[in-house]
């Protein structure tokens, strides 16, 4: 009788590229290709080519801010709204709680705000507020919150934004959720979350990335939040490469190695 090869050989020998067991291994080489988190422990992921890498967690990113704060409008314009338009939709998620330094009191059951820029900005933060509220689609409300920001006025310019971007919303119901108890109870949400941040915010805009705040993080993501994304997106665990299809309404973005 002809002597018996260790399958691992045998395969091997059938099948060079896969090539013996490494270190950390602990599979058969018949299953190197049977996962993408196999392949990685055996080394064979050029190997296995009907294997596809699994998607990475898109990077979260939460903004508290305040509608009429300066620093705050700059980086939702000038940074924010741009990694938004350049990435695509499975690299990033946003959350926008705009209330920032505000405080708030009950008075006799109802909620009622002060802002660090005034009245004006108590109804910016809380028309921004009802804006998402009843759009609820992220990607239909920022280019709204966007116009808002970047215009001449905050509080006066709702109903020409929406013209441009959001037709579909109704100004009214927007309105009418300013003007009543609900848009009161969403901004007291807003304060609880922004009270509940820790460490505790010292200033806006305040940024979190994937739920965690430091000095060197915001700062990055002040300087360079594409650059910051990019950085922190990895597909598969592996570094930075071209990214996937992204929808017709966004334009793609590669990050170098």
């Amino acid at each position: 009788m002809a002597p018996t090869l260790p399958l691992a050989l045998l395969l091997a020998l059938l099948a060079p590229g896969l090539g013996v067991a490494v270190p950390g291994c602990d599979y058969p080489a018949h299953l190197w290709c049977s996962s993408w988190e196999i392949a990685v422990a055996c080394q064979a992921e050029s190997r296995c080519a009907n294997l596809s890498r699994p998607a990475a967690a898109p990077v979260e990113l939460s903004l508290f801010y305040e509608s009429l704060c300066p620093a705050c409008r700059w980086f939702l314009v000038q940074q924010l709204f741009t990694a938004w338009l350049l990435l695509p939709s499975e690299a990033l998620t946003i959350t926008l709680v705009p209330y920032g330094n505000a405080e708030e009191r009950n008075v006799s059951g109802k909620w009622q705000f002060q802002c660090q820029h005034g009245p004006e900005e108590c109804l910016g933060n809380m028309i921004e507020t009802c804006l998402m509220h009843e759009a609820k689609n992220f990607s239909t409300y920022f280019p709204v919150i966007f116009c808002l920001e970047s215009g001449s006025s905050v509080t006066k310019n709702l109903e020409a934004c929406l013209q441009v971007y959001a037709p579909q919303l109704d100004g009214g119901r927007i309105a009418a959720c300013v003007q009543g108890d609900t848009g009161a109870e969403l901004m007291h949400r807003n304060a609880q979350l922004t009270q509940a941040l820790d460490p505790p915010h010292q200033y806006v805009p305040w940024i979190l990335i994937n739920g965690k705040h430091t000095d060197e993080l915001e700062a990055e993501a002040q300087a360079s939040l594409v650059g910051l994304i990019c950085r922190l997106y990895q597909v598969g665990g592996g570094a930075p490469g071209g990214w996937g299809d992204t929808s017709p309404s966004r334009g793609a973005l590669l990050c170098p190695p």
